[in-house]
């Protein structure tokens, strides 16, 4: 199960390692990090989207390559055998991506889960949260990189037509078929072609958990013949919302491994 609930979280913070990974839109002007130095969950360390991504792109949000993802990694004092637990105070639901990252690079898909509700809900239950830094141990981690889960634009142009895979975007309705303006400048508007829209706010309740399987699975149904599918790619804006529908959809089938066009629509649309 790739969520885990905050009751479980409060009872187990001294046996996991917990990653804050709230990442806001631009436009809401608001630092995640600076947020997380005023509070976060005991022992919690921060981990920083756009730092932790590749620096030599104009893309937002690329995976950075695996040496140094292993730095990034060993400097947060994380092992191959933590159990992590990711949170995010994000309206994105940024976490998720994070979630990704990891599985990405090899950590063990079923020692990596979210917050469900994340810190938003955690503040609600009026549970323990702190401004003290946690003093971290550097570990040596080696990660792998699981490449069958990321393609790129090549992959997603020469699928168009022959369909080896669906890709089903995490964007508003509006933005997928074009009616708004991207929010990113020097983008077109619209979507890839033959490609289906699944907006990710359709899986959350209005306090930004999860919604239960049943729901997630009928949602899925609009797009999909059937939820046992795995050749499934997911792709957003910048990669971030993407993510939130990879863990929704790993929910209702414990088969499928997280697969996302990394460039998303911040490549695709390029004008």
């Amino acid at each position: 199960m790739s969520l885990v609930e905050t009751d479980w979280l409060a009872e187990n913070l001294e046996s996991v390692k917990i990653i804050d990974s709230s990442w806001h839109m631009p436009q809401v002007k608001r630092n995640g990090f600076k947020e997380y130095q005023i509070q976060h969950i005991p022992k919690a360390v921060f981990f920083d989207l756009d730092d932790n991504s590749r620096k030599n792109t104009s893309l937002p949000h690329m995976l950075v390559e695996k040496d140094d993802w292993n730095k990034i990694v060993s400097n947060m004092g994380i092992k191959k055998e933590d159990k992590i637990i990711i949170y995010d105070n994000s309206d994105v639901i940024s976490s998720c991506r994070c979630w990704f990252n990891f599985i990405y690079f090899g950590h063990d898909p079923k020692l990596v889960h979210v917050l469900n509700g994340g810190l938003k809900k955690w503040i609600k239950e009026n549970r323990s949260l702190t401004r003290d830094l946690p003093i971290i141990e550097i570990s040596n981690y080696k990660g792998i990189e699981r490449k069958e889960l990321v393609k790129n634009k090549k992959f997603i142009d020469q699928n168009i037509d022959v369909q080896n895979f669906k890709v089903i975007d995490a964007r508003s309705k509006e933005r997928f078929n074009g009616n708004i303006p991207e929010p990113r400048k020097g983008l077109r508007s619209g979507s890839i072609k033959n490609s289906l829209c699944i907006p990710f706010n359709n899986l959350l309740n209005n306090d930004k958990t999860f919604k239960n399987k049943d729901d997630i699975k009928v949602i899925f149904e609009t797009c999909l013949k059937s939820t046992n599918e795995r050749n499934i790619v997911f792709s957003c804006g910048s990669g971030v919302t993407a993510c939130v529908l990879a863990l929704a959809y790993s929910l209702i089938n414990d088969k499928y491994h997280p697969c996302i066009y990394d460039g998303s629509w911040a490549e695709y649309g390029l004008i």
